[in-house]
């Protein structure tokens, strides 16, 4: 198959977006045969019912993947990160996983997830610029 134009968009589509991750997932799921899939996501609200933590990610052959945890800048310091990510962990756990994967920045919160057990997989210097970006594992075991 011959691609008819290439097309560049700084603000692509959700379906557009969607479209290529299930064609990546559908792939995946021929080469490995795993076919356990599911999103995670755990949030806590304030009483009008506003998002002010929250944690999401997916599991998915034995592994639980963090993408992102964000706690309110008012909030933070109070330990509502930590019980998203133990939660979060919990359920990962009842999946089936055996590890927890995610990656942080220099400016967020590598420290927060070494408190917790995370241990360093990976480090890319400059990304950004001055900062580093860590990728970081926890096995459930």
């Amino acid at each position: 198959m011959e691609p008819d134009h290439l097309t560049l968009e700084t603000n692509p589509s959700p379906e557009d977006l969607k479209f290529l991750e299930d064609r990546i997932i559908d792939y995946n799921l021929e080469q490995t045969g795993f076919r356990d899939g599911g999103l995670l996501a755990l949030s806590m609200r304030d009483a009008q019912g506003e998002i002010t933590a929250g944690i999401y990610g997916w599991t998915w052959g034995g592994c639980c993947e963090i993408r992102y945890l964000w706690v309110h800048e008012d909030l933070r310091g109070q330990g509502h990160g930590t019980t998203l990510l133990l939660a979060a962990e919990r359920e990962a756990a009842a999946r089936g996983c055996r590890q927890v994967i995610l990656d942080t920045h220099s400016f967020q919160a590598p420290e927060f997830y070494r408190k917790h057990g995370y241990e360093i997989a990976g480090v890319i210097e400059d990304y950004p610029l001055g900062h580093r970006k860590y990728y970081l594992r926890k096995s459930l075991d």
